[in-house]
C-alpha cells in the first residue's frame, strides 16, 4: 500500500536562522561591540568571557529546557511553585517593558541619532510605542514578514561592518585591563545580554515550531532531540561568530569609539568603517531590526499578561497599552539609566539560574534530586560577594 501523504523534511539550519533571529536583540548588538571597544588589546580573554555567558550558557538553557519539553513553569517549579511562578514573572517583565523592549527602542533611536541630531528620544520613544500598538493591536502576520525580510538584511550588515572593518586600517588604542579583568568585563558584558533569560522563554517556541512542521515527529523523541539540537548549534554558532567578529573589528577601531555612549557605539562603527552612505543603509536596517524585536516581545509579554497572570480579566488590548506605557517611561531613563536597574538584578540572579540549569540537567540525565539548598546557597554567596564587592 502506498503512502499518498508527502513527508516534510525538517531542515534544522532554517530553525536554526529563527533561533538566531528571536535572540539577536539589542543587547545583543550593543554588549559585544561594548566589549571590543573597552579591551583592545585584550580580546582573547574578553571574547572567552563573553561566549561563555552570552552563548555556552544559553545552549544549555535551551538544552535544559527541552528535557522538560519547554515547558518554562515546570522547569522553575522544581524550586517549589510559588518560587518558580515569580521567576517567570521576573524573566517576563525583563525581557518585556521593564528591560529588553525600551533597549530595543532607545538602540533603534541610537542607531538613527546618528544620521539627524535633531532627533529628540522623548518623542521617539512616544512613536515607536505607537507603532508598536499598531502592529501588534491585531497581531497582524505582516510582523511574520517583515522579521523574516529583515533578518537576512540584518545579518549581511552585520557581516559587511565585519568584513570592512577588517579590511579598513586599524585605529585601536590601549586599555589597562588584564588578562584576567578582561575576561571578567567579558563575563559581565555576556550577562548582560540576557540570552540565558531568552533561551528559557523561546525553547517551548522552537519546540512548537519543530512539531508544526513536522506532526509526525511528535511520536519520535530522538528524532526531535536530534533536530532540536541540530538548530541550537546553529543558531548559537551564528550568535558566536557575530559577537567574535563585531568584538575584535570594535577592538580594532576603538580609538575612534571613545565618549560613544553603549547605545550609539554601532552606529559610529558603522559610519567610520563604511561611509556615510552605506551607513545610512546598515544604521536604518539596525533600527528596523531593533523595532522588530520589540514588536514581537510586546506581543509575547502581553499574551503571557492577559492570559496567564490576570486570566482575560483585562483585555489583550489594554494589557497592551499598559505594557507600552511602562515601556515608554523605562525608555526615557535612556540606555545608562536601564542598565544601572537592571545590572545588579542580573548580577544577583544569574549565578543561581546557571546552577539551577545545571542541576535541572542533571536531573533529567542522572536523576539527581538535590536543587533548593544549591540554589539557594548560589544565592546567598552571590549576594554576599555583591555587598563586600561593589
Amino acid at each position: 500500500m502506498h503512502q499518498n501523504s508527502r513527508h516534510h523534511k525538517i531542515r534544522p539550519a532554517a530553525i536554526g536562522m529563527a533561533m538566531f533571529s528571536m535572540f539577536f536583540g539589542s543587547g545583543n548588538i550593543i554588549f559585544p561591540v561594548l566589549t571590543g571597544q573597552m579591551t583592545p588589546d585584550q580580546f582573547a580573554p574578553a571574547i572567552t568571557g563573553l561566549l561563555l555567558t552570552a552563548v555556552l550558557v544559553p545552549f544549555l538553557g535551551l538544552l535544559a529546557l527541552s528535557l522538560f519539553d519547554g515547558d518554562y513553569l515546570r522547569f522553575f517549579s522544581r524550586l517549589g511553585r510559588a518560587p518558580g511562578w515569580l521567576i517567570v514573572l521576573m524573566i517576563m517583565g525583563l525581557i518585556g517593558p521593564f528591560a529588553v523592549i525600551p533597549r530595543c527602542i532607545i538602540l533603534s533611536y541610537g542607531s538613527l541619532k546618528t544620521l539627524s541630531q535633531d532627533l529628540n528620544l522623548t518623542v521617539f520613544s512616544a512613536a515607536s510605542c505607537l507603532l508598536i500598538f499598531l502592529c501588534t493591536f491585531r497581531q497582524q502576520r505582516i510582523l511574520d514578514i517583515l522579521g523574516l525580510a529583515l533578518t537576512p538584511i540584518l545579518l549581511l550588515s552585520l557581516a559587511t561592518i565585519i568584513w570592512q572593518g577588517l579590511l579598513v586600517p586599524a585605529d585601536s588604542s590601549s586599555s589597562d585591563y588584564t588578562s584576567w579583568e578582561a575576561l571578567l568585563f567579558g563575563l559581565s558584558e555576556g550577562y548582560n545580554t540576557m540570552d540565558l533569560f531568552a533561551s528559557f522563554m523561546f525553547s517551548s517556541v522552537v519546540l512548537s515550531g519543530i512539531r508544526k512542521s513536522s506532526p509526525s515527529i511528535t511520536s519520535k523523541p530522538a528524532e526531535l532531540s536530534k533536530v532540536y539540537l541540530k538548530a541550537s548549534f546553529t543558531g548559537m554558532g551564528l550568535l558566536a561568530a557575530i559577537y567574535t567578529g563585531m568584538c575584535y573589528v570594535a577592538g580594532r577601531h576603538s580609538n575612534g569609539l571613545q565618549g560613544v555612549s553603549a547605545d550609539q557605539l554601532l552606529s559610529h562603527l558603522t559610519m567610520k568603517i563604511l561611509g556615510p552612505y552605506a551607513g545610512i543603509v546598515v544604521c536604518l536596517a539596525v533600527s528596523l531590526a531593533c523595532l522588530t524585536t520589540a514588536i514581537s516581545l510586546a506581543q509575547v509579554f502581553t499574551e503571557f499578561v492577559s492570559r496567564d497572570v490576570l486570566k482575560e480579566k483585562v483585555s489583550y488590548p489594554h494589557a497592551l497599552i499598559g505594557t507600552l506605557v511602562i515601556s515608554f517611561c523605562m525608555s526615557t531613563l535612556e540606555f545608562a539609566g536601564i542598565q544601572g536597574i537592571l545590572a545588579p538584578i542580573l548580577k544577583l540572579t544569574l549565578p543561581a539560574l546557571m546552577v539551577l540549569t545545571g542541576l535541572n540537567l542533571l536531573h533529567r540525565f542522572s536523576g539527581f534530586r538535590s536543587v533548593k539548598i544549591p540554589v539557594f546557597i548560589t544565592l546567598c554567596l552571590t549576594l554576599l560577594w555583591r555587598v563586600f564587592n561593589p
